[in-house]
């Protein structure tokens, strides 16, 4: 089968993805080529694909932010890679192809006992999670934490991480499944959004003294209900938004609690090589302790563009390319 991408002709739904040959490009200098074996699916490409960010190109973009395969070709200036490295990376774009070209210092070694698939599934939403937790907010055992979306991506790996680190985790989710499947990943508590007031019952749970820091992926819906479960002096985190980008948020907000809020990017915190790598390995060991657990709960085959993701969903999930 020769090389293919999929491709969006411009933004909009996904009934824009179409599949195109592609020829395997050459690396150039302080670039490889990688023969990708697992593509992570996540939100973030509904975003770009839809246009809700900006669109980078007039037209056959390549979506797609995280995957793993092996180095297949070197580029002049690489140092350290070998052909046949089994690596991973997580950059915006580009992954929806069977194969690839990549810087060499955007990629990192995957360690034996870590298959490709679960790589793929960890480089994204893991590095997220790692940098929420000892930077967003550095964690100390003995805190509560609240989590929206407890039951997706990120949230899974959060709950388990948060757990191992001696904090106290409250998650929330839509419905009694997801509540369930939060439950297992870590989390002392899952409140179902969708049924009860997350404010009433954080306060509830805490005995009133409310959360050391909110992890909120959601956005518009929550952040109020957020900010009234904090802590004073307490940290409200937003790295996403589920739900629509915040309105209405002002500095009152934060000085009603003398709170901290930030809004951070993983990709500024993975921009240098160097911490991109001491990351990356800190998550893989983590994976090695037992601390972490993340399989792929779907797989499709990459040659079928992918179906939409409504919001709220679990996004981890694999497309594999054949």
């Amino acid at each position: 089968m020769s090389d293919y991408a999929i491709t969006a002709a411009a933004p909009g739904g996904p009934e824009q993805f179409r599949r195109i040959e592609i020829e395997a490009p050459r690396p150039g200098r302080g670039e490889i080529r990688l023969r990708q074996t697992a593509v992570g699916l996540n939100f973030i490409d509904v975003y770009h694909r839809s246009g809700t960010y900006p669109w980078p190109q007039p037209a056959d973009l390549i979506v797609g932010s995280e995957g793993a395969g092996r180095v297949e070709a070197i580029g002049e200036g690489v140092t350290g890679l070998n052909v046949g490295d089994r690596v991973a990376y997580t950059q915006p774009m580009g992954a929806y192809a069977s194969v690839r070209v990549i810087g060499a210092d955007r990629v990192v070694p995957v360690p034996d006992g870590v298959s490709d698939e679960v790589a793929a599934t960890l480089m994204l939403k893991g590095l997220t999670a790692h940098y929420l937790i000892h930077d967003s907010h550095l964690v100390q055992a003995g805190q509560i934490a609240l989590v929206h979306a407890a039951a997706g991506g990120v949230g899974l790996l959060l709950g388990q991480w948060l757990a191992a680190k001696g904090v106290t985790a409250i998650g929330t989710a839509g419905g009694e499944a997801k509540c369930a499947l939060a439950a297992k990943h870590g989390y002392a508590h899952v409140i179902d959004y969708a049924a009860q007031d997350f404010p009433a019952e954080v306060a509830r749970l805490t005995e009133g003294r409310g959360v050391d820091v909110v992890y909120d992926g959601v956005g518009e819906a929550t952040w109020r209900g957020s900010m009234a479960a904090l802590v004073r002096r307490g940290s409200y985190v937003c790295f996403g938004q589920a739900s629509g980008a915040i309105t209405g948020f002002t500095f009152a907000d934060v000085a009603a609690k003398s709170a901290k809020s930030t809004r951070p990017v993983l990709f500024h915190f993975i921009a240098d090589p160097s911490e991109l790598r001491d990351r990356a390995a800190e998550l893989f060991a983590a994976v090695a302790r037992g601390e972490l657990h993340s399989a792929p709960r779907q797989s499709f085959p990459l040659t079928e563009p992918p179906r939409p993701m409504p919001p709220w969903r679990p996004a981890r999930r694999l497309a594999r390319p054949c």
